[in-house]
Formats: C-alpha cells, structure tokens, sequence
C-alpha cells in the first residue's frame, strides 16, 4: 500500500515516463539517420512501458506535460539533438530511496532502473552531432562579432546618425571582418591535431559571424531613432552572450 508522500513522487515519475515517451517519439521522427531514429523509438517504447508500470502501481491516469514536450522539442530543433538530451539527463529524476521502496512492491521495478542507468550512456554515446564537434569554432566566431562589431556600431551611431547608412556600413564591415575571421580559423584548425576538417572549421566560424552581424544590425533596419537602435543592439549582443554561455556549457558536458 502506498502513502501519500510515495504514491506523489510515483505519480511525478509515471507523468515524466509520459512524457518523456513522447519527446523521443517526436524526435525519432525528425533525425534523418536510420540507426539514430530507431533507437530513439525503442527508448520511446521502453518509455511507454515505464509509464504503464508506474499506472498499475498508483491506478491513475496522468497526462503529460505538454509544455516540456514543445520546449525539449523546440530545443533540439535549434541547438541540436544531443544538446536537447543533455538537458534531458539533468531533469528531475524519482528519488533512489522512492525505487528502493517500490521495489518491494512491484518486481518489475528493477528493470526500470536498469532501463534508465542504460538510457543516458547509449544515448550520449551513440549520437555524436557535428555541431557540437565544432562549437569552439561557432564560439570564435560569435565572440569576435560581439566585441567587434558592437564597438563598430556604437562608433558610427554617434558620428554618423543616420540608422540606415549605419546598418549597411555595418554589414560591409561584419562581412569583411567574417572572411578574416574565418580564414583564421582554417589555418589555426589546419595546424592543430584534432579529427576536425579546417574547411567545416571555417565555415562555422564564418557563418556565425555573419549571422550575429546580421542580428546585431537589425534595429537599424526598422526603427528611425539612433539610440533606440544603439540600446537595441547591446541588448541584444548581452542576450546572445547569455545564451551561447548556456549552450556551451551544456554542450562541453555532452562530453564527459
């Protein structure tokens, strides 16, 4: 018989098994690589059968958390599909006292948490995306943008003050600036000893620089006032600082 404290962490691991379940279901059908897609359906599965243990113990129905599922989704989308697991394997799990006691009430407890210790290995193991390979290079390229370009840009707002001259003259010097940057990076990535290909270096270095230029100058695009514009962008420079600090620390732990 289950007390309340149990019977509630049971009912948040059957609703995360739901969960769960879907998330990988969904993302098994956006890799593009077979082996990857079927094991990410068979955990899918496993999923699915954790959920439906965890329903004959508690005798409730729950539903999943739908909010999860889009940002895990979403999530994997844009930064890929090992950042989105990563992030995954730090959510909440049941507590390990809460399976020592269901153990004694339901035998197949223990091959649940066999399933789940296996889960977190195969996957980050198995899936070994390149962006991830190359992120010091999206790194690079992104940072010398910030510093570079913003600096760039609060110089010619205040001499210039007109925003679409700015944002033009801004792009001809991001450009410029991303061929240089980028051709670094092949020669540093060239002499270095890693399984890294120069030419992919360069090309990740080079087309995050674009993009954040192209990011960076965009106020300047649509509003008239040359400080809105100016306090626009070095919000949105700190912004992008915030998130590629979380990215890489996540994507740095996919490692180890």
């Amino acid at each position: 018989m289950l007390n309340q404290d149990l019977k509630s962490k049971v009912l948040r691991a059957q609703k995360n098994e739901l969960t769960e379940h879907l998330i990988y279901m969904k993302l098994a059908a956006l890799v593009k690589n077979k082996e990857q897609s079927e094991i990410l359906t068979r955990i899918s599965n496993e999923e699915s059968n954790h959920y439906e243990v965890f329903k004959g113990i508690t005798q409730e129905d729950c539903l999943p958390d739908g909010l999860k599922i889009f940002a895990y989704v979403f999530i994997s989308r844009v930064f890929g599909l090992n950042f989105g697991l990563k992030l995954m394997e730090n959510g909440e799990d049941l507590a390990q006292d809460a399976y020592d006691r269901l153990k004694e009430i339901s035998p197949q407890m223990e091959a649940i948490i066999k399933d789940e210790e296996k889960h977190e290995s195969e996957l980050i193991d198995l899936i070994n995306e390149e962006r991830l390979k190359y992120v010091s290079s999206i790194v690079l390229g992104l940072n010398d943008a910030l510093v570079e370009l913003t600096g760039a840009l609060a110089g010619f707002t205040l001499a210039l003050q007109n925003t679409k001259l700015i944002a033009i003259i801004g792009l001809i010097t991001g450009i410029a600036a991303s061929m240089s940057m980028a051709a670094s990076e092949y020669l540093s990535t060239k002499h270095e000893e890693t399984d890294k290909t120069p030419l992919k270096a360069c090309i990740y270095t080079g087309i995050t620089y674009v993009g954040t230029v192209l990011f960076l100058i965009l106020p300047y695009l649509f509003f008239k006032n040359i400080f809105i514009c100016l306090s626009i962008t070095v919000t949105n420079a700190l912004l992008l600082i915030l998130i590629f600090t979380f990215y890489t620390s996540v994507a740095k732990g996919a490692f180890f």
